[in-house]
């Protein structure tokens, strides 16, 4: 049995109104299509209409916000006056394209405009006081924030002070406590009636476009569905809307920089969707922010100048290729520092680059399932990273109760940031393992997967996959479907990869003749676990395209196994693979020198107080016993469901059997003809002389010894008179080998299908 690391959910099953049934069939629209509507809460005909056409009339009144006209009046105000404003953006895709648009729409009134994006190493996030009284010092006259702003009290006192107002535009979580701004524009403004909450940064910059411009300026949309897109935001009611007319708009844009970007990462415009924005633009976006100064980024994305974006692009995709290595380097340093035993990964080194710690975060608790935090140690002994979380453990929570460590300390549920002492994080890691273990929280289970739907290979063919871009664009709260698939068989199956990683297969069931294409990135470890049992495999569907042929294809996200699986690790160049956990039990019924601890068997009473001592899932067969049968009555008596079958033959008894007459003829005559045999010593030699497998003939002395026509006394062998002869088949020693042999030929040379049914009969 395979259990996936996922938990797996369905979504709760209930009818579809006469009213809704109705609407679908005059769409024509394909009844497991309805189904997922459904599913997704969308189940009136004003909500068919706006998820599946969204239309500029979908877009809110921007003066909905609360002081939206404040803020339009200054900033005319500002304009009129010739004065000198100052867009304060983030160092981010969102907070990137956010202080694009803010630009691009004051300068369309005839604003003065000086955009700045903060170096997350030496300005951090939001406000910063030290930028501000900069930029006041220069002659910046209005400062207008996007992306940013609700939590800048200090910076915006100190502009205050000055006599300068400050705009703020921002998205974020709102303090209890609003800063003294001139105008404070969030849709989720307490004193605001604006009926969508989770607009982006860029989302609301747009509305202050649309305010300011007095329509709706569509040569934006562009940008807003790539930062509404990078920042994860609900791509629900008016985000959908906002991201699907900006992604129509895309193909048509105009933007130099925005081309050049596309070309970069080899990404066709004519194609865009969420996927390749999220995959290909926003990480080249975000990148530069990550390791460097991100003002660039706007310069790329406003320039009219051919030869400046195409430098610009190319420097954001070189960025981006230094921040996926660095990923890689770090996230193989974190694993090797993880403790196995700690319930949440806590690692920390000098020289990591701070700028990509929450990406490796991210990996370790893909790669584990426990909370991490990934921290790069300072000159100055303060280690200060991120940290990335699982469902089950809201981290935010579990770490303000150590708050006392923390020189600075924020985040969320799912992601925090932090600085401590590095003398702290021992104590850290310690106090947290014991809080998740005495929360009960269960890692093992794995996140909740909700499985939208079951289909058979069939159904998961090239026109349902093109229907499911009814659903799109995907991302939070509208994720892409779901699907599990049960197979019978893997016609295909094979790892690929730089470093066989990933896995190739093809899922076959009953349903069709074709099978159907799966890629399970970083699943290459998984290869044998696919042994011909039964199966269910649960991913994504999408249309891969390659060189004019269009098929189907699963991303894999998880599988599982049920019932009793027995792994074929026999044979020198299989054991070599076989990799056990402290979980799986290795039993022996010979001496075996092992570097693992391993258990030479001698009852099932002793098998079931070793059992007992320890957490064992899996047990792994080293050896062949005597009898065969008493590898069949442990497996049936531990209710193991992994069984794994190495049986290496030490002697090769099965391969050089009994000896046949003639060779014994030969020992018997070089025994006879000599006084004395040094066979401690000499054995290679006689062996060679006898023209005997060195191994079968130590079996032949022995069978020789036990029947008394040999004495052995200190490696010295010597012959004895004997009055009659006995029959071999009369020593316990050829005996005992004769069943040896039996027992390694049906163990070894049995195939895997044959060995599980008979493991299970």
């Amino acid at each position: 049995m395979h259990n996936g690391k996922y938990q797996w959910q369905y979504p709760e099953t209930s009818s579809m109104t006469p009213e809704f049934q109705a609407e679908i069939n005059e769409r024509k629209l394909p009844e497991t299509i309805a189904k997922l509507l459904w599913q997704r809460n969308i189940r009136t005909q004003d909500q068919l209409r706006r998820f599946l056409d969204p239309q500029l009339t979908d877009f809110h009144d921007p003066f909905l916000m609360a002081d939206m006209d404040k803020v339009v009046t200054r900033i005319q105000q500002a304009v009129e006056n010739g004065e000198k404003i100052l867009v304060y953006g983030d160092y981010d895709a969102d907070g990137i394209t956010s202080a694009t648009v803010m630009k691009e729409a004051l300068e369309l009134i005839g604003g003065e405009v000086t955009v700045y994006l903060p170096n997350r190493f030496t300005d951090g996030y939001g406000p910063n006081q030290g930028v501000y009284q900069y930029f006041i010092d220069s002659g910046i006259q209005l400062i207008v924030t996007v992306d940013n702003g609700v939590s800048g009290h200090e910076a915006i006192d100190y502009a205050n002070s000055r006599g300068v107002d400050v705009l703020v535009t921002d998205h974020h979580e709102l303090p209890e406590v609003l800063p003294n701004a001139l105008g404070i524009i969030h849709p989720r403004h307490p004193q605001g009636q604006y009926p969508f909450p989770d607009l982006a940064g860029v989302g609301v910059a747009f509305k202050v476009a649309c305010a300011l411009l007095d329509e709706i300026p569509l040569e934006f949309l562009d940008l807003v569905a790539i930062g509404t897109i990078a920042d994860l935001v609900s791509l629900t009611g008016e985000n959908r809307a906002l991201v699907t007319i900006g992604l129509q708009l895309m193909k048509q844009t105009e933007r130099i920089g925005l081309l050049e970007l596309f070309k970069v990462a080899d990404a066709k415009l004519a194609q865009v969707d969420e996927t390749m924005i999220g995959f290909a633009i926003s990480p080249r976006l975000n990148a530069i922010g990550r390791l460097k100064d991100p003002n660039p980024a706007v310069t790329l994305l406003t320039t009219f100048d051919e030869e400046e974006a195409r430098l610009l692009a190319q420097e954001l995709n070189q960025i981006n290729d230094e921040r996926k290595a660095l990923v890689t380097d770090i996230t193989k340093e974190a694993e090797s520092l993880l403790d196995p035993t700690s319930l949440i990964n806590v690692v920390a080194q000098t020289g990591w680059h701070e700028g990509v710690l929450g990406i490796v975060a991210g990996r370790l608790v893909q790669l584990t399932g426990k909370p991490s935090l990934v921290l790069t140690i300072k000159e100055d002994g303060i280690a200060k990273g991120s940290g990335r979380s699982v469902t089950q453990v809201n981290l935010f929570s579990l770490l303000q109760e150590e708050n006392e460590r923390f020189t600075s300390f924020g985040g969320h549920h799912m992601a925090v940031g932090l600085s401590l002492p590095k003398e702290e994080l021992t104590g850290l890691q310690s106090s947290l393992t014991e809080k998740l273990a005495a929360s009960a929280v269960d890692l093992t289970q794995g996140e909740p997967l909700l499985i939208d739907e079951t289909l058979t290979v069939a159904e998961a063919d090239l026109a349902f996959v093109e229907q499911l871009k009814y659903l799109a664009p995907f991302g939070t709260d509208n994720k892409a479907p779901i699907f599990a698939i049960k197979g019978t068989q893997t016609p295909v199956l094979r790892r690929i990869g730089s470093e066989q990683q990933h896995l190739k297969l093809t899922v076959a069931d009953e349903s069709s003749s074709d099978a159907l294409d799966v890629i399970g990135f970083s699943f290459g470890n998984e290869l044998a676990e696919f042994t011909g049992d039964p199966f269910t495999v649960v991913g994504q569907l999408s249309i891969n395209e390659w060189n004019g042929l269009k098929k189907p294809q699963m991303q894999l996200l998880d599988f599982a196994i049920n019932g009793l699986q027995v792994f074929d690790f026999r044979g020198q160049n299989k054991r070599r693979e076989f990799r056990p956990t402290d979980q799986t039990l290795l039993v022996a019924f010979e001496p075996l020198k092992s570097s693992l601890p391993v258990v030479r068997y001698e009852n099932q009473a002793q098998l079931t107080e070793v059992m007992a001592a320890g957490d064992y899932r899996e047990i792994a067969f080293l050896d062949c016993p005597e009898n065969p049968e008493l590898l069949k009555e442990i497996a049936q008596t531990s209710n193991f469901q992994r069984i794994f079958l190495i049986l290496e033959a030490k002697d090769d008894a099965y391969l050089d059997g009994m000896g046949t007459r003639e060779q014994y003829a030969r020992l018997f005559k070089l025994i006879n003809g000599q006084e004395k045999l040094d066979i401690r010593y000499k054995l290679p030699q006689i062996a060679q002389f006898l023209q005997i497998p060195q191994n079968l003939l130590i079996f032949m002395i022995q069978v020789f010894f036990d029947l008394e026509f040999v004495t052995i006394v200190d490696g010295v062998l010597q012959k004895v008179a004997v009055s009659e002869k006995r029959p071999l088949d009369q020593s316990q020693v050829y005996q005992k080998r004769l069943k040896k042999i039996k027992s390694e030929e049906f163990l070894l040379l049995s195939d895997l299908a044959g060995m599980k049914a008979w493991l299970s009969a």
